[in-house]
């Protein structure tokens, strides 16, 4: 299925009304996913049940059992110290395409610093802050929006929804910890963007880019967990009438054994559901591919030429 919203969203780039979303799948090169990654969890600590791809139930069933809630995360920030990261200096790689779009802020549940690094590299003045979703984190943990701060294109901020592997407090990750984070972010989102709350677990800011702008998923499955959460949760809070169009970009489903024609049905009922009850607009592909096209079209609208325009 052609993508028909290429016209929309480079005119929100272009008027900074677009905030990326970025998930695992923009590090998917480097990191493992939540399901590889479970999977070396459940090898390690004995994980007893059939589901050991679900990372949220392993690094449950870790916290329980070794009456540690931070151990699983301290475990996750030694994965992720412990790969190699992507080169910054290529301009096509993802991150690297999504920091050259000039954005004030970007979303991801990543605990990576790759879009940090990345906007770094593109000779921005960065700023990387956390979500305080616990009250730990709200009482110790300091952000720049607590002063002021109002991320520009120059000064952008990559804000890390579900945590930091750097703090591994702050990490969202086992069924706990969703819950809790889902519990809180709903009270900040019910307070005003004129309340007088000075912490807050969402600043102002991006509660405002939440709700107002388009969102651009990358790196997401329409299954995974934390897709889910922010759809649920984030999301979800917004009246139908004020929500703008967001866009996801997705592999196509495909469980190895359907025939084309299912997949199809799958495809076309998947994109009807998330347009009819998120606004959501489907791009299907893998984020590599997206960003290379998103590259090739920005180019072309820059200097008007009409021919570098791909037909998809």
């Amino acid at each position: 299925m052609p993508f028909t919203d290429w016209d929309t969203l480079l005119r929100r780039i272009k008027s900074k009304a677009c905030t990326p979303f970025i998930g695992a799948g923009a590090a998917a090169a480097y990191l493992p996913l939540g399901g590889g990654l479970a999977k070396q969890l459940a090898q390690e600590f004995g994980y007893p049940l059939a589901d050991s791809q679900d990372l949220a139930r392993v690094t449950e069933f870790v916290a329980v059992t070794k009456r540690d809630g931070l151990l699983p995360k301290d475990r996750i920030r030694e994965v992720i110290q412990a790969v190699a990261s992507p080169s910054f200096e290529d301009r096509s790689e993802v991150h690297r395409v999504l920091a050259g779009l000039d954005l004030p802020i970007y979303l991801t549940t990543n605990y990576d610093d790759f879009m940090f690094r990345a906007l770094r590299a593109d000779g921005k003045d960065v700023k990387r802050e956390v979500c305080r979703w616990n009250k730990l984190l709200l009482e110790q943990e300091p952000s720049a929006f607590d002063a002021g701060y109002d991320p520009t294109s120059a000064n952008p901020v990559v804000f890390h929804l579900h945590g930091r592997a750097d703090i591994p407090e702050s990490i969202v990750v086992t069924e706990d910890d969703y819950l809790d984070f889902l519990v809180n972010i709903s009270k900040d989102l019910a307070v005003s963007p004129a309340g007088s709350q000075q912490k807050a677990a969402l600043p102002v800011r991006i509660r405002s880019a939440i709700r107002n702008t388009t969102l651009l998923f990358v790196g997401y499955r329409l299954a995974d967990l934390n897709f889910r959460v922010i759809l649920r949760g984030l999301l979800g809070s917004i009246e139908q009438s004020t929500k703008r169009i967001s866009i996801a970009v997705q592999l196509r489903p495909d469980d190895g054994k359907s025939a084309e024609d299912e997949l199809n049905r799958m495809q076309d009922y998947l994109e009807q559901y998330f347009n009819w009850t998120l606004n959501l607009q489907v791009y299907w592909g893998p984020a590599a591919e997206f960003a290379g096209e998103l590259q090739q079209r920005l180019g072309g609208m820059l200097d008007g030429d009409a021919s570098k325009l791909p037909s998809r």
